[in-house]
């Protein structure tokens, strides 16, 4: 339990960290002064005040944020005591609201970028040092997933499937060939059992994927791993951050359209999904970092209120209207935002706690 919980604090550490440094590294770039850059949320626990940022590390490493030079931040660091010393002409030369358009939208969507970023480099870590999973063709199962039908059935990885509705799956080919095109239908699975080559007779009916439109019992092939060059790495890095990119943006839509139920997980979820990772080994781990990585950017680029994608939106319409909205106005959106970010995260978290106990 201490190593999960150890890994989950690294792991969201350094997701927040790469995200609040993208902003902050932009807005600099942008000539936006940044007061503080912090680490963690809640109580300070010691801070190092720079030329012009104080870098402060906070109570909770499950968060962070940037504060930037603007007319309100002044407003509210007086009224909480803080010795401000801010000139009319640095608040108009260094401000966030008064930089254009575009900059404030390049420091916005700098954070899920970063995380993008940072999803493919551990993807490229990934292959250069544990090198490229190559599928054999073969009739032996190599990993099974929990909760689909092939786990519900009693099949666990090394099992090797000899016939399905008493056709032969001399490979593995001819096993997806059959599962793909009979979803929805119960099907007879002669399978010998990789502990005691005991030949059992199975009934698995499986399930229809939306996305690829075919029939999935939960299971893939077993492989071997080959090693590849470091150009190699960086080119299959790229190839899996796009493609599991648009495997989450297609998910999402098919989400809000209805064609696939709802399946959102909170921290409990992500978890156990940790605690898992941390008894699979280092490789697990790095891959489950990269993907919870891009999962943050693409969620973070959301048009809802409280998160980046919200804030482009809001950006955008004063861009069409050529007005900013008032403070009290965006006031009001960051706290809708934030009371039904509260609420999701409750419901999800719930739904986690009762998964867990129904197990």
């Amino acid at each position: 339990m201490l190593k999960t919980i150890i890994a989950f604090i690294i792991i969201f550490g350094v997701l927040v960290f790469a995200h609040e440094f993208g902003h902050f590294i932009m807005a600099k770039r942008a000539g936006i002064k940044v007061l503080e850059f912090a680490f963690g949320i809640g109580p300070k626990i010691f801070g190092y005040q720079g030329k012009e940022t104080l870098y402060s590390v906070r109570l909770l490493p499950l968060g962070g944020f940037n504060r930037f030079l603007s007319a309100e931040e002044i407003q509210a660091g007086r009224e909480n005591g803080e010795n401000l010393d801010i000139s009319e002409q640095e608040l108009r030369d260094h401000s966030f609201e008064n930089k254009s358009l575009w900059r404030r939208m390049l420091v916005v969507v700098a954070g899920p970028i970063m995380n993008f970023l940072l999803g493919m480099a551990l993807f490229v870590f990934l292959f250069a040092v544990f090198g490229v999973a190559n599928p054999q063709n073969v009739n032996i199962i190599g990993e099974v997933s929990k909760d689909k039908p092939a786990a519900a059935a009693g099949i666990v990885a090394g099992d090797r499937i000899l016939a399905i509705n008493g056709v032969n799956t001399p490979d593995w080919n001819s096993v997806t060939a059959q599962i793909h095109a009979h979803p929805g239908e119960e099907m007879q699975f002669t399978i010998q059992k990789a502990a005691t080559n005991e030949v059992v007779s199975l009934e698995i009916t499986p399930e229809y994927d939306q996305q690829s439109k075919q029939g999935l019992i939960g299971i893939t092939p077993s492989y071997t791993m080959e090693k590849v060059s470091v150009g190699q790495s960086i080119k299959y890095g790229i190839q899996r951050t796009i493609e599991f990119t648009r495997m989450l943006i297609l998910y999402i839509v098919d989400m809000i359209t209805g064609k696939v139920p709802p399946e959102l997980s909170g921290p409990v979820g992500v978890g156990q999904v940790i605690h898992e990772g941390v008894q699979q080994g280092m490789s697990t781990l790095v891959t489950l970092t990269a993907v919870l990585s891009i999962n943050f950017a693409v969620l973070n680029l959301l048009p809802l209120p409280a998160l980046d994608g919200g804030q482009l939106v809001v950006m955008i319409y004063e861009g069409i209207r050529r007005k900013p909205l008032s403070a009290e106005k965006k006031g009001w959106i960051q706290l809708t935002g934030f009371a039904l970010l509260i609420a999701l995260m409750i419901a999800v978290t719930y739904q986690d706690i009762v998964r867990l106990i129904t197990k």
